[in-house]
């Protein structure tokens, strides 16, 4: 119980303007994965119709370009593509609230190295800019936590 409390618990800054100035990027991000990056690949309920996702399905087409990543992406592309599209849906829902922070941030930051090193590099540094802006995002609350404006802190505001 001390690790999961420890592990949720965010560090507070001295002012509650400062915890608030620090909630504004953990939403965005979190919505714009929840929302626009991970629900064109996972079926969830905001998803786009055309897309035809059933809940918690991955795109056709993810499993296949996971696969031309190579190596242990080849032997298992689709639970990679599974992992990678939940880490970028639920991993976002779960940054947006501030809900296990830190767990979803290294999802978050797992997922990122994977889309800049293993899919966007060979295109350019212009098209690593939104996996490196989502990977320094999470690197900051895999710090800190969610602040004082998350679920996260109600949760464990009365612990030790």
């Amino acid at each position: 119980m001390k690790l999961t409390i420890k592990i949720t618990k965010p560090i507070l800054l001295p002012h509650w303007s400062q915890d608030l100035c620090i909630t504004i990027p953990r939403i965005v991000c979190g919505y714009l994965l929840a929302f626009n990056f991970g629900a064109a690949k996972f079926g969830m309920p905001w998803s786009p119709a055309d897309n035809n996702l059933g809940l918690f399905e991955v795109a056709f087409w993810f499993p296949n370009d996971v696969a031309h990543y190579g190596g242990i992406f080849a032997i298992a592309p689709v639970f990679f593509a599974w992992m990678g599209a939940f880490s970028e849906t639920i991993g976002g829902l779960f940054l947006l609230f501030g809900f296990q922070t830190r767990i979803a941030s290294l999802l978050i930051v797992c997922t990122m190295l994977v889309a800049i090193f293993m899919q966007q590099i060979n295109n350019g540094l212009w098209n690593c800019l939104p996996a490196l802006g989502f990977l320094w995002t999470a690197l900051f609350y895999l710090n800190l936590g969610s602040g004082r404006f998350g679920i996260d802190y109600l949760l464990t505001k009365n612990k030790v």
